[in-house]
Parts: C-alpha cells; sequence; structure tokens
C-alpha cells in the first residue's frame, strides 16, 4: 500500500481509518477493533498520521510515534470543513487525512506521560475547588432565605459559618443547623484535599527547571507555571510569543472585513485553567505596582491610568504569556528589563 498519509478517526472501540497516497488519492479505508489497532499500524510502511484531539489522543500519539510514524493531532474544529457529505466515521477519518496535509494546518501540542501527570493534578484539584465553591454558594443561599447573610469570600464563610451555628438568637431551625453544619463539614474536608494537591504541585514545581525558570516572572507562581508546562512543554509547536497568547485567547478577537478593521473583547479560545491562572497573576501585578519603581511597574501604572484595571491586566496576561513562550523555547533564565 502506496500509504502517505494516514487519518485515524479515535474512539473507544472501533476505530476507522482512511489511508492517502502522496496524490492524495484514497488507497485504504479501513476498520479495527481497538486490539487490531496497533498490530495493523505497525505493519503499515512509516507514514504520516493525522488524529483529532479527544480522550486518548496523547497516548496513542505515544504508541503510534513508537511504531515510526509521525503523528500530528488536529484540533475538531480545523478538521469540521473538510468533512464531506453527512457525518460518519468514514467521512471523519477522510477528512482528518486531508486536513493533515494543509500546508497551514495548526496542530496541538503533544503531551508526554509526566506533563499528563502534571496537568492530571490540576484538573483533580480544580474539580475540588469548584465543589467546594458550589458548597458554599449553597450555605449561603440556604441562609439567606432565613435572613442570614454571609460575605462572598470563602475566607469569611469559613469564620462566620461557626458563629452563625453557634448563636441561638438567629431563628435557624435544629434542622437547618444540622444541614449547614454537613455542608460547612465537606467544605473542610475539601480544603484538606485540595492541600494535598497543592503540596504534590509544589513537589513538581522543585523539580522542574522550566517551571522554575518561568516562575520568576512577576505574576508567575508555581501552580501557573506547573499548568503551563504541563499544556505547552518547551513551546516547541509554537512560532513566536504572539502565537502562544492566541493559543491561550488572550488575544482581541476580530470581526474586520476590508480596509474596516474591528477588534472586539478577548478570544477565549484554548485552556480556560491556563488563562484564568495567567489573569489572577496578572491582576496581583496591577495590584502591587503602586508600590514599586522599575521600568515594568511603571508601564503597568501608566496603563493603569489610561485603560483601568481590567485592561491592563489582561494585557499584563498576554505579556506574561510572551515572555513565558521566549524563556520556554530559548532554555534560558528570565531577566527583568533594566
Amino acid at each position: 500500500m502506496d500509504i502517505k498519509y494516514l487519518g485515524i478517526d479515535l474512539a473507544k472501540n472501533v476505530f476507522q481509518l482512511c489511508g492517502m497516497s502522496r496524490g492524495g488519492a484514497v488507497v485504504l479505508s479501513k476498520r479495527l477493533r481497538r486490539k487490531q489497532l496497533l498490530t495493523f499500524i505497525a505493519n503499515v510502511p512509516q507514514c504520516m498520521i493525522g488524529i483529532e484531539a479527544c480522550g486518548g489522543a496523547h497516548y496513542w500519539h505515544r504508541q503510534f510515534e513508537s511504531l515510526g510514524h509521525t503523528v500530528k493531532i488536529i484540533s475538531p474544529q480545523f478538521v469540521k470543513p473538510f468533512v464531506k457529505g453527512q457525518k460518519n466515521d468514514g467521512n471523519d477519518a477522510e477528512a482528518i487525512a486531508i486536513a493533515m496535509q494543509q500546508p497551514t494546518m495548526r496542530f496541538v501540542p503533544p503531551r508526554s506521560e509526566e506533563q499528563q501527570d502534571m496537568q492530571s493534578l490540576h484538573r483533580a484539584r480544580q474539580r475540588l475547588v469548584n465543589c467546594r465553591s458550589a458548597a458554599a454558594c449553597q450555605i449561603r443561599g440556604l441562609l439567606l432565605e432565613r435572613g442570614v447573610t454571609i460575605g462572598v469570600s470563602i475566607t469569611t464563610l469559613r469564620r462566620a459559618v461557626p458563629e452563625i451555628l453557634e448563636d441561638a438568637e438567629n431563628g435557624l431551625t435544629p434542622s437547618l443547623r444540622a444541614t449547614v453544619y454537613e455542608l460547612y463539614s465537606f467544605i473542610c474536608d475539601l480544603d484538606d484535599r485540595i492541600k494535598y494537591f497543592d503540596r504534590e504541585i509544589e513537589v513538581v514545581f522543585r523539580h522542574s527547571s522550566a517551571c522554575q525558570r518561568i516562575a520568576a516572572i512577576p505574576g508567575v507562581g508555581p501552580k501557573t507555571a506547573t499548568a503551563i508546562v504541563a499544556a505547552a512543554g518547551n513551546g516547541a509547536e509554537f512560532r513566536n510569543g504572539r502565537h502562544f497568547a492566541a493559543w491561550l485567547g488572550l488575544v482581541p478577537r476580530q470581526y474586520s472585513s476590508g480596509d474596516r478593521q474591528v477588534l472586539l473583547g478577548i478570544t477565549k479560545r484554548g485552556d480556560r485553567h491556563l488563562r484564568t491562572l495567567l489573569v489572577h497573576g496578572a491582576r496581583a501585578v496591577v495590584r502591587t505596582a503602586p508600590r514599586k519603581t522599575d521600568r515594568h511597574s511603571q508601564w503597568v501604572n501608566d496603563l493603569h491610568e489610561r485603560r483601568g484595571a481590567n485592561k491592563t491586566a489582561l494585557a499584563v496576561a498576554n505579556k506574561n504569556a510572551r515572555i513565558i513562550w521566549a524563556v520556554l523555547s530559548s532554555g534560558e533564565p528570565y531577566r527583568a528589563a533594566a
């Protein structure tokens, strides 16, 4: 078989393959079970394999590369325009094979097992943080129905709930007190589990030179550094810092045509968790900049006066993303502007 490009529509148990020659002709259309896939790929001459970014994509990327093939992971939104006719596994596999041949196609950065381990820590921690926020909001809602209010901060809630439960004059029924106590105990349990993941992330951070290099950037801490390295590796998949910032969704959304250029809010594309960490770190930089006199802080303060806190935070986050790419791709330590 003269297979130059092989598109594989990944699934849980059944995989659809579409092989194309160098000229773009379909020379293979095959459906395989999970146990048959690696054996078949091992007998295929070395070619370029394309798969969609989905659950298990990075695992299959490593497996196919170990067999000597060149593997590319493509975002589903870039495959969809090449689907001909109705959606089925055969058309999807053919669309992947066509999409990977496009000279301007952008691919998803592959991740190693170590990167996925780091990302798993962040994903698990964020799940617990979301559960804690939901439980805290429920406590506030239940108490608000009885005329008792609590501030928005989780720290305020931790301080206020024991006092509310001990107050015999606030009119709460024994049943509601028991319900709030159980929810509060659940939050305390989540706090302990979140601290476990914080410690694990700190251990990963201390053993990663790349994480420590980018953590020297103002507004980037251990959590942001480990999350960035877990998602982007050494930044080799990105052409420049601007491309990396766009991948994170930190650039303006465009609605332009001809001579009329319209820039809107940020695109919010890419990983929301990474973007959130960068923006929160940038807000800390904006908040502390008035107390500093270095060149970077002066730029932040001037922008703050002209554009306000929110736009300044996004500008700092964008700038940090570009600096992070430069530090990762060059392997050199961060050097602050003189």
